[in-house]
């Protein structure tokens, strides 16, 4: 029994060195976490619905610097640092450029000191988020404009008349008369001769409004009658 012992106190020195190993796995961890710290403090402005657009890639002595911007309508709402270089300066500095840019709401902002490099990357790279935001918006309000000015054709009723039946199609681009076409329409040559003479001065009053062509009052007058049709079918 009194053997046993000086086993079991060597068996319990023999430990310690594990015992002492395990902090060191911590100690990895914990630089492990910080290491990763910087791409955190990277972004700033918090996650904001919105449109993201990402800026250009700009590449600098220090390593490549990118923003990813994301905008409520014109306004910045948030700034996040895609790429930045791995330096104490600039994550230093990325905050207070962040900071600047949602105050100025643009890219004239001044650069940090000490970070002069990745201040004028991040600055360029931001523009760059900026224009193509501004490009896309003013695509996208242009669009209502250039479908409320697209053609609409429309048919006016048929109107039969004793010379026969008469019809006529309006092409409209807005509000705009653009164009007037015979669907049907008499065959007779005082029709013929008229036809013309109506649509010149339809599109000239931009209105069935118009005066009834001598010799051809009854197509002149079924002419009218289609035409308006037309227009209060367009609406």
């Amino acid at each position: 029994m009194k053997r046993a012992i000086p086993v079991v106190v060597l068996s319990i020195a023999g430990l310690v060195p594990v015992w002492r190993y395990e902090p060191s796995v911590g100690g990895t961890t914990s630089t492990a976490e910080s290491a990763s710290t910087p791409s955190a403090s990277a972004s700033a402005g918090g996650t904001t619905s919105g449109t993201v657009v990402k800026g250009t890639t700009v590449q600098t002595e220090k390593g490549p610097v990118q923003v990813q911007v994301t905008f409520s309508g014109e306004k910045i709402t948030a700034v996040k640092m895609l790429q930045q270089p791995n330096h104490p300066q600039t994550t230093a500095a990325v905050p207070k450029l962040v900071a600047e840019t949602l105050s100025a709401q643009s890219a004239d902002i001044d650069t940090v000191s000490g970070a002069t490099i990745t201040s004028e990357a991040y600055k360029k790279s931001l523009q760059a988020a900026i224009d193509d935001n501004a490009e896309s918006a003013s695509t996208s309000s242009a669009s209502p404009s250039a479908s409320a000015a697209a053609s609409q054709t429309v048919s006016g009723s048929t109107v039969n008349t004793d010379k026969g039946p008469v019809q006529v199609q309006v092409t409209f681009s807005g509000d705009k008369m653009t164009a007037v076409k015979m669907l049907q329409q008499p065959n007779h040559p005082q029709t013929t001769a008229a036809v013309p003479v109506l649509i010149s001065e339809t599109l000239k009053a931009q209105s069935a409004d118009i005066d009834t062509v001598s010799g051809a009052t009854i197509t002149s007058d079924g002419y009218k009658e289609s035409l308006q049709a037309a227009i209060d079918a367009k609406g």
